[in-house]
């Protein structure tokens, strides 16, 4: 897995590119844009994780009424990833609604392919979680507040909350 994000990421060009990312989910559309200034560790394995189909057919699997919702685990428990771990890239970004952020375990260095998207505002998160990107527009905020209100047991949907498919878009900066 880790050969194929590395190659991956040698296709990206962060300084003369700009990358948006369309999510297809089972709840609706979610466009992200990327904070690649900050960020650009965690944007490029991002990217490269969708450019390999690695998120198609993964779930949500975790959502916290007004906190978060959680995706990014192929195993769809919250305990798998990509089998590498990614250090932190932690800055001044407030993880406010719509941000996107890096899960991670109680390792700052242990991120690896489970991100959330801020429901609400959230000042505990900042610089302890890499704040990378954040949803593009209103319709997207929308599906990730529908996502964030279903119907939840110990923070597990008991409908599945599936990320069909995510087409990586790049743009000359």
């Amino acid at each position: 897995m880790k050969r194929q994000v590395d190659e991956a990421e040698k296709t990206l060009d962060l300084k003369t590119k700009t990358y948006t990312a369309d999510l297809t989910t089972s709840k609706g559309p979610i466009r992200l844009q990327f904070f690649a200034d900050v960020a650009p560790g965690h944007v490029k394995n991002f990217l490269a994780l969708a450019k390999i189909g690695f998120y198609n057919g993964v779930t949500f699997h975790r959502v916290i009424k007004g906190f978060m919702i959680q995706g990014g685990c192929p195993l769809g428990t919250g305990t798998g990833d990509a089998g590498y771990k990614i250090p932190a890239e932690f800055n001044s970004t407030p993880h406010e609604a719509g941000v996107l952020s890096m899960a991670r375990a109680q390792d700052p260095n242990s991120a690896g392919s489970q991100f959330f998207i801020c429901l609400d505002r959230h000042a505990h998160l900042d610089r302890n979680y890499t704040a990378f990107g954040k949803v593009a527009d209103s319709e997207s905020m929308a599906t990730v507040k529908a996502i964030g209100g279903v119907a939840t047991r110990q923070d597990k949907p008991i409908e599945r909350v599936v990320i069909q498919s995510i087409e990586v878009r790049e743009s000359a900066v």
